[in-house]
């Protein structure tokens, strides 16, 4: 028996677990799919806020501003890529002149420093490829950019180094409690608690109602996304928005960690977990980038894909434990500002925990992390790491000079990847302009000889994503 269980390993759930890691309580980790991050943690802007947007003594603002600070922190002691390049918030008239006013205050009463309004000149002088229709912006000076399915490993990978216990391809199914003991039925076996903290993302209001009241609902809101090539990075140094809507923030332009460009997204409400991108939702999306820049090149554009974020009835964060059952501890509703507050968010959990049950802090965590990037090293760090080890001396991945060396040092963390994408999210492997064209046959065949597979065997992605079928001269009547 454990002492918590954690339902769901994106960031959330993660970062709770991170935190949880540095008390002598057991804690099991509960995931879903066959990796961590493979939800709304995955696919998202990268983005982390300052904190101006969120209405004043919500959750959203408290934990959004303590949580972009803690993610700083947390991204230089585990290694995880950070980038503090600012934001503007784009006005196209007088009323949206008002409206970065008004974000202006609400960024000064939540907390927020290095916020600057400037007028047309200023913006265009900030950056100059910006439309000749700006008529002013908000400069945001502590927005950053990350890569979020990086953290989130990063975060779970040390958690499970100090002694948490992680779960995949185990979906909660069922929750009973009987004499205070939770018992937690998955697609694999059972497993029994004294606490459950509910991360399941999208999912999380149908996981609280497996044992509890119906207390909150959550909406499924698609967001659509252009990735462009490295060509069109440098359109803007500023993470650009539009002035926000009930829906979200709009449609953002913005550098990655990686060199690319993102563009997106659009807001949806759907009826289930479909990430597929429409010929409506990318136009909608594209017309909005070019109101920002109008020299953006789609023509560049290396991936489209979609994320779901979860919006729930209470327009507002839900970090609680449950009304209709005791130890109980939702962390719902994580919509955007939730990367930037993850850390934040999972304190808070972390400190319902130790309210509820005394355990002491160990005295031997492991809180740091470092993870070998061979494009970064210097010739001669290049050349005595390939003398050490060859394998940093094959290259897999030209378009992001990904060697096999790092590769095989990320199947062999405590969190090894079953895919070719688990590998390309861990390493950046295939992330660029060919999108794996040239290295996934390479990757595909490191995978087998380090698991132990066959051809058959080998995912894309999540569970059922074979790429291979059958040999050609078995023909199809075998598949």
């Amino acid at each position: 028996m454990y002492d918590v269980i954690i339902i769901g390993a994106g960031v959330i759930g993660s970062a709770t677990a991170y935190y949880l890691a540095q008390y002598n309580i057991s804690t099991l980790v509960l995931e879903s799919s066959n990796d961590v991050s493979n939800g709304t943690s995955k696919a998202n802007t990268a983005i982390i806020h300052a904190g101006y947007d969120p209405k004043p003594h919500t959750l959203m603002a408290k934990y959004n501003v303590e949580g972009s600070l803690l993610t700083k922190e947390l991204c230089r002691k585990l290694d995880v890529p950070y980038i503090n390049n600012g934001a503007m918030v784009l006005a196209f008239n007088d009323e949206e002149i008002d409206l970065l006013k008004e974000l202006y205050q609400r960024g000064i009463e939540n907390g927020v420093e290095g916020l600057t309004l400037l007028d047309s000149q200023q913006a265009k002088e900030a950056e100059a490829e910006i439309s000749t229709e700006v008529k002013g912006a908000l400069l945001v000076k502590t927005s950053a950019i990350i890569s979020p399915w990086e953290y989130t490993y990063a975060l779970i990978e040390t958690a499970v180094r100090n002694g948490v216990t992680l779960k995949l391809n185990n979906k909660v199914t069922d929750i009973k409690k009987e004499k205070g003991i939770f018992t937690v039925k998955t697609t694999e076996r059972e497993y029994q608690c004294k606490y459950i903290i509910n991360a399941a993302g999208i999912f999380a209001d149908k996981v609280h109602e497996m044992i509890g009241e119906k207390e909150f609902t959550i909406n499924q809101v698609r967001g659509q996304y252009y990735l462009l090539d490295k060509s069109q990075g440098a359109k803007t140094k500023h993470t650009l928005f539009q002035c926000p809507n009930r829906l979200g923030k709009g449609v953002v332009v913005s550098p990655t960690v990686h060199g690319n460009l993102i563009v997106g997204p659009n807001a949806e409400t759907i009826n289930d977990d479909d990430t597929s991108t429409t010929a409506d939702g990318l136009k909608f999306v594209k017309e909005k980038a070019i109101k920002s820049i109008p020299t953006i090149n789609f023509g560049e554009n290396i991936r489209n894909f979609a994320g779901i974020r979860a919006k729930s009835d209470r327009d507002d964060f839900i970090v609680e434990e449950s009304k209709s059952v005791e130890n109980f501890f939702n962390l719902a509703a994580m919509a955007s500002p939730a990367l930037s507050s993850a850390p934040a968010i999972a304190l808070e959990a972390v400190k319902w925990i130790l309210n509820k049950t005394s355990c002491s802090k160990k005295t031997n965590y492991i809180d740091e992390r470092k993870k070998i990037r061979f494009k970064d090293l210097s010739p001669e760090e290049k050349n005595n790491l390939i003398k050490s080890d060859p394998s940093y001396g094959r290259i897999i991945c030209r378009c992001e000079t990904i060697t096999e060396g790092e590769i095989l040092q990320c199947l062999n963390t405590p969190i090894p990847p079953c895919s070719i994408d688990g590998i390309k999210r861990r390493t950046n492997a295939g992330m660029g302009r060919c999108q794996g064209g040239f290295c996934s046959e390479k990757i595909a065949l490191i995978l087998m000889n380090k698991l132990n597979l066959n051809y058959r065997q080998i995912l894309q992605d999540e569970d059922g994503s074979n790429i291979l079928l059958a040999e050609a001269k078995e023909g199809y009547e075998n598949v």
